[in-house]
This record gives structure tokens, sequence and C-alpha cells, in this order.
């Protein structure tokens, strides 16, 4: 069943026909291509991370997610995620006495095939733009602190076959 995700670049003269692969050190699930579950998602990340042209823009794609790891909405994918993270984790901090960086433990996952046995993974973390928050912080300890009660759901897809269309959507100017 597709859904659909947007994928956010800097602003180019020519539109892309696909989406563009990340193959970063600090991606989070390593060299993959990206896409935000949440229009608004791919807006923030535009104006924060894409402005190198002072433009950023906006494509919205249909994924195929039967085969892709889902550790926000399943249960039994999130607690499988959970459990092969920190049995890699554990296995470098036994053998090195250190915390793997994220480019360690991707290259871990990497050099094990994982991203050819599954199409792409969907994950989480928190929002950090106060703006989608529509709860006011509290005091805690002389902090403000927000309720983040809203996911950033990504998805990183490693087999391009799942992504069924990929199409322009917007360009916006950089605030």
């Amino acid at each position: 069943m597709p859904n659909i995700y947007f994928h956010t670049q800097e602003g180019r003269p020519n539109k892309l026909s696909q989406a563009v692969i990340c193959s970063r050190d600090d991606a989070w699930l390593g060299t993959a291509y990206y896409f935000w579950y949440d229009e608004n998602d791919a807006d923030h990340w535009g104006n924060t991370s894409k402005k190198r042209t002072g433009k950023y823009q906006v494509y919205k794609a249909e994924i195929d997610k039967s085969d892709v790891l889902d550790t926000v909405f399943n249960e039994e994918h999130y607690l499988f995620w959970l459990a092969q993270i920190e049995k890699i984790a554990k296995k470098f901090i036994k053998k090195t006495r250190f915390k793997p960086t994220l480019k360690e433990l991707n290259d871990y996952m990497a050099a094990r095939g994982l991203p050819n046995e599954i199409t792409g993974v969907q994950f989480q973390d928190l929002h950090t733009n106060p703006d989608f928050n529509l709860v006011q912080p509290i005091k805690y300890k002389h902090k403000n602190v927000t309720f983040s009660y809203k996911k950033r759901i990504q998805i990183a897809v490693y087999n391009y076959d799942i992504v069924t269309t990929f199409a322009f959507l917007k360009q916006e100017s950089c605030i």
C-alpha cells in the first residue's frame, strides 16, 4: 500500500526526477534516500538545513511500505529494531570499551547486508521545532520543558524501487 512522503532539497534550477541519496556520516540510518512523513517537517528541514541557495524544494513521493521495517507504528518491528541496535552497540562496547558512533553503527549494519534485507526503515525522533507544539512549555528546575507529543517521522529508503511516484511539489524561500 503506497503512502505519501516528502523529500527536501536545496533550490535548484532544474527539478529532480528522483530523490537524492544521502551518504553523510551523520545520517541517522546510513546511506539512503530520506523522506519526511509530514510536509511541515519537510519545510522545517528546508528552512534549517537546505539554505545554501536561499531556497528549498519539496517533492512528493508515494512509497510502497510492504517490506519496510516500521519502527514507529508496528510494535513487533520496533522491538526487533531495538534488540538489533542494542546487540550491535553491546558488541562495540565489549570490543572497544566505547559506545559506537552513528557512523560505526551504520557501517556495521551495512557490512552485514541490512539494507539488502529490507527496503527501508521508518523511524522517529522528537520535534525540536517549537512552532509545531501547540502546548505551552512548563518550568521544571528553572528550564522550559516541552511536552513533545508529536513524532518527527522519516523513512530511510534503501531500495529505490519502492518509490512508486516522485514529483515536484513546491519551491520556497528560506526564512
